[in-house]
């Protein structure tokens, strides 16, 4: 099983990391291109990213109500819009039940309009797109357009503070309301970090035996979201697994020794919020940790 603790005090567990002369040339590497990426971070975070125009593509309606009357909800799509990770629904199934943040539906919510119903009374209509090779593969999946439907609802709601009716339904012969209007998106951005899968920290021999040093895989997944892979190809599950994160440090232990993994990382994670999942088909343990602040 999984488990994420706060460190006390780092500096008990490692020399720290800016003291030029104790650095090995991996190491100094290493924290050159980690602290190139962090004011890529900054300057991601001060600069508004160009916006992409698409025309997402009719699929299905549904129909709900709020206090302020009916409402129906396109949902639409677009090769334009990023696919969601591949997952099997038994492995979404798991995280959803595990309350992990492993999985995530890229969407477009578009902006409400007016329109008119079958009846000529007046309603409001929101267009809500994802990715067109994810929407062909929920045509088959009833357990999938239930869950975008559930996302799509909870992102209306959150982004418009209008509380929708539960209940809901599709229409029939009717893929959409009134007219698909155009979106603006940002473009898609993960700048990698780095990968780190044979660096070391200063100070520290590299081992010629015991505990394998898994392969780690960094990136933004949002300037306030940083994502990470750990490639842990001998473990069938998470079951001995043991993860710590701190502000800066990421270390995970694996069952029997298998593996071990200390990680710095400059970059301010809050880690009471950070979570992990283990994605059996991969091999791989996912963690998602939300960042406190970008350093200057």
């Amino acid at each position: 099983m999984q488990y994420l603790t706060a460190m006390a005090d780092l500096k008990l567990l490692v020399p720290e990391l800016n003291e030029a002369e104790t650095m090995s040339a991996e190491t100094a590497r290493f924290e050159e291109l980690l602290l190139q990426a962090s004011k890529e971070l900054q300057q991601a975070q001060t600069s508004r990213p160009e916006s992409t125009q698409i025309q997402p593509q009719p699929g299905f309606c549904i129909k709900t109500n709020s206090s302020e009357g009916k409402v129906f909800i396109n949902i639409c799509h677009s090769p334009s819009i990023p696919p969601p990770a591949d997952l099997t629904e038994d492995e979404l199934l798991q995280m959803l039940e595990e309350d992990q943040a492993g999985f995530r539906i890229p969407m477009s919510l578009g902006e409400p309009h007016a329109e008119l119903d079958a009846k000529g009374q007046g309603c409001t209509a929101y267009d809500v797109a994802v990715n067109s090779d994810f929407y062909r593969r929920m045509q088959n999946s009833d357990f999938l357009r239930e869950l975008v439907i559930t996302i799509a609802r909870e992102g209306l709601e959150d982004k418009y503070s209008l509380p929708l009716n539960p209940e809901w339904r599709i229409l029939k012969n009717r893929p959409f309301l009134g007219s698909i209007s155009q979106q603006n998106i940002r473009p898609q951005q993960r700048p990698r970090i780095q990968e780190l899968g044979n660096l070391y920290m200063p100070d520290s021999p590299r081992p010629e035996k015991g505990p394998e040093e898994p392969h780690l895989n960094l990136w933004l997944e949002a300037p306030d979201l940083l994502l990470a892979e750990i490639d842990l190809p001998k473990l069938e599950g998470a079951l001995g697994l043991s993860l710590e994160i701190g502000e800066n440090r990421l270390v995970m232990g694996g069952p029997q020794q298998l593996y071990h993994l200390d990680a710095y990382i400059p970059l301010r994670i809050n880690c009471d919020e950070s979570k992990a999942a283990f994605h059996q088909k991969r091999k791989q343990l996912m963690v998602a940790m939300p960042l406190l602040s970008v350093p200057s």
